[in-house]
């Protein structure tokens, strides 16, 4: 019991600052290796749940997979040196920093306000015929579904600003 609680501890310091440093780094390869950091430290969350099969579809498909597909728009974008943007972006930090507080308060609120025994905590799902009866349900078939076309939406975009940019 008191290894778990420390492993989660040092798991959850470990995500936090890689999502921090993420979020501020001016490389965009280097962001992107701290979000893969963080999908690992996920991944073993999901270990320590006893979740083995969603621990290793966070590794194959997070980690793998959408981490090319980022590196991949990363490369095609050419994206240099960041400085230009910073200026552009001066005005709107003050903003940006407020709505992350207001993140975090939102957050926190819903946290506390959710019972530990709560009905919308959905009931233990520990293999693959579970994860595909749940994605595939009525319930989350839309959603799946819509982030699949978000995706191709992206990867569109991103070539067509990079043809923008090569012509």
């Amino acid at each position: 019991m008191i290894g778990e609680l420390v492993l989660f501890s040092v798991l959850a310091a470990i995500s936090v600052i890689c999502g921090i440093s993420m979020v501020l780094q001016d490389n965009p390869v280097r962001a992107a290796l701290n979000l893969v950091a963080v999908l690992f430290c996920v991944a073993i969350l999901f270990l320590e749940l006893h979740a083995s099969f969603i621990a290793a579809i966070q590794i194959i498909v997070y980690a793998g997979a959408i981490m090319v597909l980022f590196i991949f728009v990363i490369m095609l974008l050419n994206l240099g040196t960041p400085e230009p943007m910073k200026n552009v972006l001066k005005p709107q930090s003050s903003l940006a920093t407020g709505a992350g507080i207001m993140l975090v308060i939102v957050i926190a609120m819903a946290i506390v306000a959710i019972p530990a025994s709560s009905a919308l905590l959905p009931r233990q799902v520990t293999g693959a015929f579970d994860v595909g009866l749940a994605m595939f349900s009525p319930t989350w078939l839309f959603p799946f579904e819509a982030i699949s076309i978000l995706l191709l939406i992206a990867v569109v975009g991103a070539v067509i600003l990079a043809k923008r940019r090569l012509s």
